[in-house]
């Protein structure tokens, strides 16, 4: 036996241990990019919606345990009554994508959109992905705008829309580029935010925004950056076959060459309810599609990607970590909490339950 295994093994025990100590006053949450050695001890997996929702239900727990990234344990955090605790096992497990948008920078531009004409107040509701900070949800629930996922963009857009004729939607251009399509928007209806350009070229701009009805912030997943329309046209070469699923933080391209675009709870729901043989090519973070691969192995399950695409961040919760953090808290020590100051959470909630309003 490997120093490895000897090593998982004990580390293993001592969550197990930890967990049996905690009871019922303890829950964990882990998302779908998580490591098979973390997500074997979640009470409950899902995606970001799915989790929000879990989230809101963990009504006896005292602890909250989110394996996952840092806007994902804000967002328990927010939705969590008075008196629990969120917990993350690595403070360093940020989103770069929700990194991209920076309040202040998003503030100027929606200052920015006043000048050119927009009265952003009345003609434009603001929309972030939850992959974003709590400060952004916040700046959303002040200005009725909302939250949404990948698994309810659709249904979120589509009730922003309803209540005003233009969306700023951040901070992932390729999901709302993607999302708006779906809906038949035209893409000259679609503009893609550009700050030098708005400054630069404002008579333009100006024109360009009383055509549009969604406007995207500049920001990706650098997961999903890694797919490419080479990808697909080499796995319909190879496997004609195939059903390609891919995630709508793809790019564009991508997406229209793919079968389908889903969020990860739709990639996990369409493979588990396919008939033993179903070949399926899947464009979304690694450790989902291996896991899918080893849970289903009657059916053939391959990544898009030659090369595996890993949250890096998503990573950074290690079985050490979680054993960590419990074993803390069974000594009656709190580490690495997340909390949110009550002005932007009593702001974010109300984007938060916005979404949860308009559900899947």
């Amino acid at each position: 036996m490997t120093m490895d295994i000897v090593r998982s093994e004990e580390l293993e025990a001592r969550v197990r241990e930890a967990k049996a100590a905690l009871g019922s006053s303890l829950v964990i949450l882990g998302h779908h990019y998580q490591k098979d050695e973390v997500i074997q001890f979640a009470d409950f997996r899902g995606d970001s919606l799915k989790l929000a929702h879990d989230a809101v239900g963990c009504r006896d727990a005292r602890y909250i345990v989110f394996c996952g990234v840092h806007f994902m344990a804000e967002t328990a955090a927010i939705l969590a009554r008075p008196g629990q605790v969120v917990i993350l096992p690595d403070l360093e497990a940020g989103c770069s994508l929700a990194e991209m948008a920076d309040l202040g920078d998003v503030k100027r531009a929606w200052a920015r959109l006043d000048e050119l004409g927009m009265d952003v107040e009345t003609t434009i509701l603001p929309l972030t992905y939850v992959n974003s900070a709590a400060s952004l949800k916040a700046f959303c629930g002040r200005h009725g705008g909302a939250v949404c996922t990948s698994s309810n963009a659709q249904a979120v857009l589509s009730w922003a829309l309803a209540r005003r004729p233009r969306v700023f939607f951040c901070p992932d251009q390729h999901l709302g580029r993607n999302t708006a399509k779906r809906m038949c928007i035209p893409m000259e209806e679609i503009l893609l935010w550009n700050p030098a350009r708005s400054l630069s070229h404002s008579s333009h701009m100006g024109e360009d925004l009383r055509r549009a009805r969604v406007i995207l912030w500049p920001g990706w997943c650098n997961v999903h950056q890694c797919f490419r329309p080479e990808h697909v046209t080499a796995w319909r070469e190879r496997m004609p076959g195939a059903r390609i699923i891919v995630h709508p933080e793809c790019r564009m391209e991508v997406v229209d060459l793919a079968d389908e675009a889903g969020s990860t709870a739709t990639i996990v729901r369409r493979v588990e309810e396919s008939p033993a043989g179903t070949q399926w090519v899947i464009g979304t973070e690694f450790n989902l599609v291996n896991r899918l691969k080893h849970e289903n192995p009657e059916q053939f399950i391959a990544s898009l990607s030659p090369e595996p695409s890993y949250c890096r961040t998503m990573n950074l919760i290690t079985l050490e970590r979680l054993a960590d953090v419990l074993e803390a808290l069974v000594k009656g020590e709190v580490i690495n909490s997340i909390t949110v100051s009550p002005d932007v959470a009593r702001h974010a909630k109300l984007a938060l339950e916005r979404m949860l309003e308009v559900g899947p």
